[in-house]
């Protein structure tokens, strides 16, 4: 009897401490992380020539540490539920943050709705106050919102959940100590998905181009750009730089462009003529209006950046054009009628009269809006 009660009381104790394995989060104590220095130092985006002054939500600041926990998260499969994908692949750094698919392709290869976005000068697409700002379709107000709503639980993306992936997070070997330094946690429970958010978007806000030749033909005119480029600008602005003339594609009504503000595109949400339809509910996709609820904003989509345009084919939101010349040639036409057209389309005549010579010199324009300066740039590049 001696005996057995022995071992019924060792059975008990080692059951017990299993039990307690099982529930620890951290490699040493669930608040060991204190003793870890939490100086987080500031960080300022200084946004390129032209462009406005960088905004972002008050209660996610900008740090050095927060950009570099962000870095690694972006890269890091860790997020996804079989660690296969990572943000980055989805937003290929050679590819203006994009993947070149029509449609972005997620976890056991499925594939989702929509292409994906650039990432390029994503954060100037943030509008203060505004509820629509992020995706095709403005759905996610914030970059923060968007992460922790996005691809993170999307079936068709990371198909991960949130407690998976803070679980898996916190009992890393680094990304405790990381994000004591970043965020200032103390237990290995505080890193949460709004933290992961947090970092994710301060990394995010960083990735702003504006080294073209374009940009170098601005600050030193009529220097870099060829004739046939020049000519192609021309044509972009027409009467939007105040010379109205026969010869004007218009582009620059929706895609923005001055010499003080330029960022090649307008924080909007527009019907561009892809689809015909005589009714506002004829659209395969619905886009802007299926966030918004809002019938007459049904099949607008949001005008996106033309800054490195020629890296992120295919175009539009699902990827349905493969060049550059095909959008040109699109536009061309007027577009397909809706009853929410733009009307920078629907009463724009002068796009019908380019030839296909304009056509090519709006497209060598285009592609001078490219900055490969930043493919190799470490601060941007993959930590592992």
């Amino acid at each position: 009897m001696h005996y057995k009660f022995i071992f019924i009381f060792i059975s008990i104790v080692v059951g017990v401490i299993a039990c307690k394995e099982t529930e620890y989060i951290g490699p040493l104590s669930p608040c060991s992380l204190t003793s870890i220095p939490y100086n987080p130092t500031s960080y300022t985006v200084v946004s390129p020539n032209g462009f406005p002054a960088m905004e972002h939500p008050d209660d996610n600041p900008i740090t050095v540490q927060g950009i570099e926990l962000g870095r690694h998260l972006f890269y890091d499969p860790i997020l996804s539920r079989d660690s296969t994908i990572s943000c980055s692949s989805c937003h290929d750094i050679n590819k203006a943050f994009t993947d070149g698919l029509a449609k972005s392709e997620g976890i056991d290869n499925r594939i989702a709705r929509r292409s994906s976005m650039s990432l390029i000068n994503i954060g100037y697409s943030w509008v203060k106050g505004r509820e629509y700002n992020f995706m095709w379709d403005g759905r996610f107000a914030t970059l923060e919102e968007q992460i922790v709503k996005g691809p993170i639980e999307d079936p068709l993306e990371m198909d991960n959940t949130w407690e998976k992936a803070e679980a898996d997070l916190r009992k890393h070997p680094t990304y405790p100590k990381m994000f004591r330094e970043a965020f200032g946690i103390d237990c290995y429970d505080g890193i949460t998905k709004e933290l992961v958010a947090k970092a994710i978007a301060q990394f995010e806000r960083t990735l702003n181009s504006a080294n073209s030749r374009y940009d170098e033909d601005v600050w030193v005119p009529l220097t870099y750009l060829s004739n046939q480029e020049l000519r192609g600008m021309t044509l972009f602005i027409g009467d939007a730089a105040g010379a109205p003339s026969t010869k004007d594609a218009e582009c620059a009504h929706c895609h923005s462009f001055s010499r003080n503000k330029a960022l090649f595109a307008r924080n909007e949400f527009s019907n561009n003529g892809l689809d015909s339809t005589q009714t506002l509910f004829g659209f395969a996709d619905n886009g802007y209006g299926e966030a918004t609820g809002n019938a007459p904003e049904n099949g607008q989509f949001r005008e996106v950046s033309l800054r490195n345009i020629g890296l992120t084919a295919p175009y539009m939101h699902d990827g349905r054009f493969q060049t550059l010349e095909e959008v040109v040639d699109h536009y061309a036409t007027g577009g397909h009628y809706a009853p929410n057209l733009a009307s920078e389309l629907s009463t724009a005549p002068t796009i019908k009269n380019l030839d296909a010579n304009d056509k090519a010199d709006i497209v060598a324009f285009l592609h001078a809006l490219t900055d490969s300066s930043y493919f190799n740039k470490p601060e941007w590049s993959s930590p592992f």
